[in-house]
């Protein structure tokens, strides 16, 4: 598996007013470049007496599908400057489309960069970034006697329990990234002297959006 990397969870909408003229950032997550232009589509139909909807999309777990438009404004002056927000921010599977409403007051290209770089970061504080990591769903079974010590451990790591279940046994599933589930299980190991039942599921991605997690 990757490495963890940022992924836009729920979009969102961002807004500016420059010079008189509206920019209206919408972002969306999407996995594929035909679901990035089915969005487009939508947000330009929603928009469509607007003079601009330019967009730009970063996809994958490297980011190596990229595309930016500038949708008739000046060379290098909306989409780049959307798409280097996406990569700045080290967001993927996201699609952003800034809607420019004419203010009649020129911008400039100075103007514009910055018109579009502002409402393209507003659009993504708008919307719910999430970490995706690597991880393992653990299980961990014990007697009682050995419960709150294995509970009080997860708790002082601050790793999510998913749920616990109580009968002859305790059995307390917990989300654990890889990077530190060589660690966790030694500390349980030795805590409970071997006592605890360990099970490392498959190898999952997992993050954690309005407080739960979820998984991929």
């Amino acid at each position: 598996m990757a490495g963890s990397y940022r992924i836009l969870w729920k979009g969102g909408t961002g807004e500016l007013v420059e010079k008189k003229s509206r920019f209206i950032a919408t972002t969306a997550p999407v996995k594929t470049e035909e679901e990035a232009a089915a969005f487009i589509e939508r947000t330009r139909k929603k928009y469509w007496d607007a003079r601009h909807n330019c967009y730009a999309y970063v996809l994958g777990e490297q980011g190596r599908i990229q595309k930016c438009s500038d949708d008739g404004e000046p060379s290098q002056t909306a989409g780049r400057p959307i798409l280097d927000v996406l990569l700045g921010a080290g967001v993927r599977d996201v699609c952003v489309v800034v809607t420019r409403y004419f203010g009649g007051v020129l911008l400039g290209t100075g103007g514009l960069v910055r018109a579009y770089s502002g409402a393209a970061a507003e659009g993504l504080r708008g919307s719910t970034v999430v970490e995706k990591c690597p991880g393992r769903r653990l299980t961990v079974t014990s007697d009682y006697t050995d419960s709150g010590k294995i509970q009080y451990i997860l708790a002082q790591e601050k790793f999510f329990v998913l749920g616990t279940k109580y009968t002859e046994k305790v059995e307390v599933s917990v989300m654990v990234p890889e990077e530190a589930l060589g660690a966790l299980t030694a500390r349980l190991a030795e805590e409970t002297a071997g006592r605890a039942q360990l099970d490392a599921g498959e190898p999952v991605y997992f993050g954690v959006a309005d407080g739960e997690v979820v998984l991929f």
